[in-house]
C-alpha cells in the first residue's frame, strides 16, 4: 500500500489517541524519531540490528535534549485552555 502511494515515511499513528485527548482537554504531543528505512527502501543497504540500536541511542539523546529545551517553555505558552 505505502509503495503504491510513493510514501517516503511510514510511522505509527497518533489517532485516535490525540482526538480523545483533545475531547477531554488533555494536552497531547508525540515525538517520532526514525530508526531505519526497513526492507522496502531498495536504494539503501540492508539494515542490521546494530545499525538500529546506534540510531536509537542517538535519538534518545536528541529527545532528551528536546525535552530539556521545551518543557521549561510550556508554562509560558498560552494555548487558550487556561481558565
Amino acid at each position: 500500500m505505502f509503495r503504491s502511494w510513493n510514501a517516503d515515511v511510514i510511522n505509527m499513528s497518533t489517532v485516535p489517541e490525540v482526538c480523545l485527548a483533545r475531547e477531554k482537554k488533555i494536552h497531547y504531543a508525540a515525538v517520532a524519531m526514525s530508526t531505519d528505512y526497513d526492507c522496502w527502501h531498495e536504494d539503501e543497504e540492508p539494515v542490521t540490528w546494530e545499525m538500529i540500536v546506534a540510531v536509537m541511542k542517538k535519538n534518545a539523546d536528541n529527545v532528551i535534549n528536546l525535552f530539556l529545551k521545551t518543557i521549561p517553555k510550556i508554562a509560558d505558552y498560552d494555548d487558550g485552555c487556561k481558565g
